[in-house]
């Protein structure tokens, strides 16, 4: 989705340096995020999931912004719920994000941070220049979907409004808190109906699984967030607050 008067990289392009390259920088992180830090700078594929990117190279480029901001309750996360009526995962939470177009770049180099930036503000409005791009984590693969997907890590240093901007494509924005995520009554594990088990959040009315949810619990975990938690608790993915 485009805006009018917009190129599809302009998003990306505003949270830019002079030569309009996308910039990744550390300065000035808060402390909390430090750990997430030294997750983006060591952790391996493997250690994420087990769909890793086809060595064949298939699967379409995309990434998504992890974006982590300050609220009233303390550090937190943007996510967002995707319209039910959308063909792929129609009505999950998940982060901000989508595929690579052709004007965000190399989807070996920037292309990935453009990327994250731009969906971001087609998606939910946020403004990128007030968000610092610190690191990315290592490519992952989402085989219903095809998807190879690069998680992009944020801070939101300078919030912004946001909510839905396309109803068809988003059904709503909502901020979560970390300490919601890493509520042991929060947790659960998911099992899909091709038998693959999975981490599950309910927060904010709302069931956090597959990818996303995946995404968050192996950052609590390697971040050191992580409290001890009841694996044996399952949820249906139809579940409802």
């Amino acid at each position: 989705m485009t805006r009018a008067g917009d190129t599809t990289s302009g998003a990306a392009s505003r949270a830019a340096d002079g030569d309009g390259s996308v910039v990744l920088s550390k300065e000035g992180l808060p402390e909390w995020l430090r750990p997430v830090v030294r997750v983006a700078e060591t952790v391996q594929p493997v250690q994420l999931s087990r769909f890793l990117p086809p060595k064949n190279g298939a699967g379409r480029q995309s990434a998504v912004l992890v974006l982590f901001g300050e609220g009233e309750r303390g550090p937190e996360l943007l996510l967002m719920e995707r319209a039910s009526s959308l063909r792929s995962h129609a009505g999950q939470p998940s982060f901000p994000g989508g595929a690579l177009d052709p004007e965000d770049g190399d989807p070996q180099g920037q292309g990935p941070l453009r990327a994250a930036l731009r969906e971001a503000w087609e998606e939910t409005g946020l403004d990128p220049d007030g968000v610092q791009l610190f690191g990315a984590l290592p490519r992952l693969y989402i085989p219903v979907s095809g998807f190879v997907v690069t998680p992009v890590l944020g801070w939101w240093r300078e919030p912004s409004p946001v909510g839905v901007v396309d109803p068809a494509e988003t059904a709503r924005v909502f901020t979560v808190p970390v300490a919601d995520l890493t509520n042991p009554d929060n947790r659960a594990t998911t099992v899909h109906p091709s038998g693959h088990r999975g981490p599950a959040f309910l927060v904010e009315s709302a069931l956090v699984w597959g990818f996303t949810a995946g995404i968050i619990d192996r950052l609590l975990h390697y971040a050191g967030w992580e409290l001890p938690w009841d694996r044996d608790k399952q949820v249906p993915l139809d579940w409802r607050a």
